[in-house]
C-alpha cells in the first residue's frame, strides 16, 4: 500500500512540475539543436547488476585483444621480415606502426580491464539500508563535515544550485564554504555587481533555511524529552508525521518557485528537490500506515526520524576570500584557493593590517572582529557547477566510518553529466563523461583509483600527513594539494598513496557535474585534462619502489591502469597524428589489427546503450576525438615544455556561462587539416590501389567532417578563425609612464618605512610586492 502510495505522489509531482511549465512558461529556455538530448530523467542510483553472460563476453574480449595483437605481431611484422628482410624505411616504419598499434591496444585493454572490475562492483554491491545509517550516525557522534566550494569569476545562479544541492545534505555537523577566488574590489562595474550576488549567495541560503530549521530543532528538542518520560503514543508519531508533511510541502513550493531556465535546473528541481520531497514523502506514507494500522515505531526510531529532519534543515554557511589577505598564498589556481582555507582551519585569526596589505596573526583566544574558523574531521571539495544528491555526504562518510575501511583517506562518487544536453558537443562530452564513470569505479577494483576534482570526501588527518609548509615573509603557506601541475587531483592521489592511503570510488550515482556547451570551453577544458599526467610520472615510479621495498605487492594490472591513465592521452594523441599524417606501407596492414580492437568498440557501443546513449555515438565520439587532437596535443606539448623550462603552466579555468566561448583559431583550423589531408590520401592510395588506407583516409574524412559540422559549427569555425586572425594582427597601445612625483617631507610613506625598515628599500620591496600581486591575480 505504501509502495503504490509513494509512486502515485511521485506521478503526481511530475504532472504538477510539467502542467506549472507550460502554463507560467517556465520551459527549458535554452535553443536545443537538432540531435541532442531528449531525455533528461538520470539513470538509476544504483547500476543495474551486470548478467553472467555480460561478465563473460568481458572476459572474452580481453583475451581476443591480447591475442590478436599477439597474431598480428607474429603473422605481420616478424612474418614480413623473415620473408622479405626490410629496408631501413620499411624497418623504421615497421617499428613505428608496431609501437603505435601496441600503445593503442593496451590502451583498448585497459579499458576492457576497468570495465571488467566495475562490473564486478557492480555485482557485488550491497547498498546500506536507510535505517542502518540513522542507526549509525544516531549512536555514533561523528566528525564535522566541511564542504569546500572554490568559486571563480562563476555565474552566481549556477553557484546558487550548488550551494543549495550541499545545504540539503542529510549529515548531522555540516559547514559550507563558498571560497570567491575573485579580486575582491574590481573596477568593472558589471564585475563588481556579480561579485556582490555570489557574495549574498551564503547569508540568503541560510535565512531561506531559518523557519524550518529552527521548527525541526524544536521538534526534536520535544520529542527527545517526551520520548525519554512518556515513550512512543500516537501522539508522537502523529506530531511526526506533521513535520514530515511540512518538510515536503516546504520543498515542493520551493520548487514551484524555482525558474527552470536549462537542463541543469531542471535537474535542481526534479532530483533535488523533488527527489527529497519524494524521500520524506515515503517516510510519512509509512507513519501514516503505522497509524492506521495501530503499530507504532518504537522510540529509537521516531528520535532517528527527528533528527534526520533537524539534520536534513541545519547547514552553517559562509564564504572567505582570501585574495583579502597578503599572507595567503594568491597563486591562481583552484588548488592553492582550497589549500589557503585548509591551512586555517582549526585556529582564530586576527586581522592585522600593515603596509604590505593585510596580514592574518594566529591568535589563541577570539576577539570581536577576529576569523574563528573551526577544524573538521572530513574535508568535501565541491566543484562550483556540481550538484550531490540527497545522501552523498551520510553515505560516504558511513563508508569510512566502518572498522574495516579506516586506512581509506579519499572517497568519491565519479561525476555523471546532466542529462537533456541542448547542444549535440554537450551530449558527445556527457557520453564520454559517463564511459569514465564506469573506468573509475573498474579502477578501484584494482586498487588504481585516482581523485578526480568534481567531488570527493577527504579525512582531514590524510592531508595532514602530505602537507608541505613553506615560509613565506614570514607567514607559512602550506600546500596539502600540489599546484605543480594543473591536474591538481591526479598528483594528489600519487602522494596520498605515497603516505600509505587509499582512495575508494562508492559504486552509486550520487553527483553530477556540467559539462561544457560549447567547443570553445570545452577546448579549455581538455587541453587542462592532457596537461601534467607525464609530469606526474616520475612520482608514480617513486612510489612504486618505495612500496616494493616495503614488501608491500604491486599488481602489475594497478600499474598498467595508472600508466595508462596518465599517459594514454599523450600515446594516444601522437599515435593517431601518425596514422593520419604519414603514409605507413600497405604490407603492415592487416585484419588482425581490427580484431584487436573491435572488442573495445563493442563493449563501449555496450557500455554507451546502458548508459542510456545510443551504440552509434562510438562514431561521434571517434569524431570527436579527431577534432580534440590538436587540443590534446597542445595539452601534451605543454607538459613537455614545464618539463624543460621548469615554469608552472597557468591553470585554465573552464568558462561556465550560458553564452558561446570562441576557441583558439589554430584549434579549429586543424580538423579542417584533418579533412583535408584526409581526402588528399584517400585520391592518392585510390589511384594506387592501396584499398586499407583507402578506407582508413575515407573513414576519417566523413567522422571529422561530421564533427566538424555537428561539435565546432561552420559558421562559428569561421568567425574563430577570423577573430584568431585578427587578434594577431592587433597590437594594444602601451600606455605611456607617469612618472610619480619625488617623495616630499610632507609625504613620506612612515607606513612602509616603519614595516621594511630602509626607505629606498621600502619602495623597492612595495613595488616588487605590487608586482607579484597583478602577475598573480592575473586572468586564468
Amino acid at each position: 500500500m505504501a509502495t503504490v502510495a509513494a509512486g502515485v505522489h511521485e506521478g503526481e509531482v511530475g504532472v504538477r512540475l510539467r502542467l506549472r511549465r507550460k502554463v507560467t512558461g517556465t520551459e527549458p529556455k535554452t535553443r536545443r539543436q537538432w540531435g541532442a538530448e531528449r531525455r533528461s530523467e538520470p539513470l538509476s542510483i544504483i547500476h543495474p547488476v551486470p548478467s553472467s553472460s555480460k561478465i563473460t563476453r568481458g572476459r572474452i574480449g580481453i583475451v581476443v585483444t591480447i591475442l590478436a595483437w599477439i597474431g598480428y605481431v607474429v603473422s605481420t611484422i616478424i612474418r614480413q621480415f623473415i620473408d622479405y628482410g626490410g629496408s631501413f624505411r620499411f624497418t623504421m616504419e615497421a617499428l613505428s606502426y608496431l609501437v603505435v598499434v601496441t600503445f593503442l591496444t593496451f590502451s583498448a585493454l585497459m579499458y576492457l580491464v576497468a570495465r571488467q572490475g566495475a562490473l564486478i562492483r557492480f555485482r557485488d554491491h550491497d547498498r546500506a539500508p536507510r535505517g542502518m545509517l540513522d542507526r549509525h550516525f544516531a549512536d555514533t557522534r561523528s566528525e564535522r563535515l566541511t564542504v569546500l566550494i572554490p568559486s571563480y569569476a562563476e555565474e552566481p545562479d549556477v553557484v546558487r544550485l550548488t550551494l543549495w544541492s550541499a545545504a540539503l545534505q542529510e549529515y548531522p555537523y555540516l559547514d559550507l564554504v563558498l571560497l570567491i577566488d575573485d579580486p575582491p574590489t574590481p573596477s568593472d562595474p558589471d564585475v563588481l555587481a556579480k561579485l556582490e550576488a555570489t557574495r549574498r549567495l551564503a547569508p540568503d541560503i541560510e535565512e531561506a533555511l531559518r523557519a524550518p530549521r529552527e521548527r525541526f530543532r524544536t521538534s526534536l528538542d520535544k520529542a527527545s524529552k517526551r520520548l525519554a518520560t512518556r515513550g512512543v503514543d500516537r501522539r508522537a508519531v502523529t506530531t511526526l508525521l506533521a513535520d514530515y508533511r511540512a518538510a515536503v510541502t516546504w520543498l515542493e513550493d520551493m520548487a514551484a518557485a524555482e525558474e527552470v531556465v536549462d537542463h541543469v535546473s531542471e535537474f535542481f528541481v526534479d532530483q533535488v528537490l523533488f527527489g527529497l520531497a519524494n524521500e520524506l514523502n515515503l517516510t510519512a506514507i509509512a507513519l501514516q500506515a503505522a497509524l492506521d494500522q495501530g503499530g507504532l515505531p518504537d522510540a529509537d526510531r521516531v528520535e532517528e526520524l527527528h533528527r534526520r529532519l533537524a539534520w536534513t534543515f541545519r547547514a552553517d554557511l559562509s564564504s572567505f576570500e582570501r585574495k583579502r589577505y597578503a599572507s595567503l598564498s594568491n597563486e591562481a589556481n583552484k588548488a592553492m584557493n582550497v589549500n589557503s582555507y585548509l591551512g586555517l582551519m582549526g585556529h582564530v585569526w586576527r586581522p592585522n593590517r600593515t603596509a604590505a596589505g593585510l596580514m592574518l596573526d594566529k591568535v589563541e583566544e577570539a576577539a570581536p572582529g577576529d576569523v574563528d574558523i573551526p577544524d573538521s574531521g572530513y574535508v568535501l571539495t565541491l566543484d562550483a557547477d556540481s550538484q550531490l544528491l540527497r545522501d552523498y555526504c551520510m553515505r560516504l562518510v558511513y563508508y569510512l566510518e566502518q572498522t574495516e575501511n579506516q586506512h581509506v583517506a579519499i572517497i568519491q562518487t565519479p561525476y555523471s553529466s546532466f542529462r537533456g544536453a541542448p547542444t549535440r558537443i554537450e551530449r558527445i562530452a556527457g557520453a564520454s563523461t559517463d564511459l569514465q564513470h564506469i573506468l573509475h569505479q573498474g579502477k578501484t577494483h584494482h586498487n588504481a583509483t585516482f581523485w578526480v576534482g568534481a567531488n570527493a570526501v577527504i579525512r582531514k588527518r590524510a592531508l595532514e600527513d602530505i602537507v608541505e609548509v613553506e615560509n613565506v615573509g614570514g607567514y607559512e603557506i602550506k600546500t596539502y594539494i600540489q599546484d605543480r601541475t594543473v591536474i591538481e587531483d591526479t598528483e594528489s592521489s600519487i602522494d596520498i598513496g605515497t603516505a600509505g592511503w587509499s582512495l575508494v570510488n562508492y559504486p552509486e550515482r550520487l553527483s553530477y557535474s556540467a559539462t561544457p556547451p560549447d567547443f570553445g570551453s570545452l577546448v579549455v577544458q581538455r587541453r587542462r585534462w592532457a596537461n601534467g599526467g607525464l609530469l606526474i610520472m616520475p612520482k608514480l615510479w617513486r612510489q612504486v619502489r618505495q612500496r616494493r621495498h616495503s614488501r608491500e605487492r604491486v599488481h602489475l594490472t594497478e600499474l598498467a591502469l595508472r600508466v595508462n591513465y596518465m599517459g594514454s592521452i599523450a600515446w594516444a594523441s601522437f599515435g593517431l597524428m601518425f596514422l593520419l599524417f604519414y603514409p605507413y606501407d600497405s604490407r603492415l596492414l592487416s585484419p588482425l589489427v581490427l580484431v584487436a580492437a573491435l572488442p573495445y568498440f563493442l563493449a563501449m557501443g555496450s557500455d554507451l546503450r546502458a548508459c542510456g546513449h545510443r551504440f552509434s555515438d562510438i562514431f561521434r565520439i571517434y569524431g570527436f576525438n579527431l577534432v580534440l587532437l590538436p587540443v590534446n596535443l597542445a595539452g601534451v606539448l605543454k607538459s613537455i615544455q614545464q618539463a624543460f623550462t621548469g615554469e608552472k603552466i597557468p591553470f585554465a579555468r573552464t568558462p561556465k556561462v550560458r553564452n558561446r566561448t570562441a576557441a583558439p583559431a589554430l584549434h579549429v583550423l586543424v580538423p579542417y587539416l584533418i579533412v583535408g589531408f584526409s581526402i588528399l590520401t584517400a585520391y592518392r592510395d585510390f589511384n594506387h590501389q592501396n584499398w586499407g588506407n583507402f578506407g582508413f583516409a575515407v573513414f576519417n574524412a566523413v567522422l571529422a567532417g561530421t564533427a566538424i559540422r555537428a561539435y565546432i559549427g561552420v559558421r562559428a569555425s569561421l568567425v574563430d578563425m577570423g577573430l584568431g586572425v585578427v587578434n594577431w594582427l592587433f597590437v594594444e597601445r602601451r600606455p605611456q609612464k607617469v612618472e610619480a612625483p619625488p617623495p616630499t617631507d610632507t609625504a613620506i610613506d612612515w607606513a612602509s618605512i616603519l614595516y621594511y625598515g630602509d626607505r629606498r628599500l621600502a619602495r623597492d620591496l612595495r613595488r616588487r610586492d605590487d608586482r607579484r600581486r597583478r602577475l598573480r591575480s592575473a586572468p586564468r
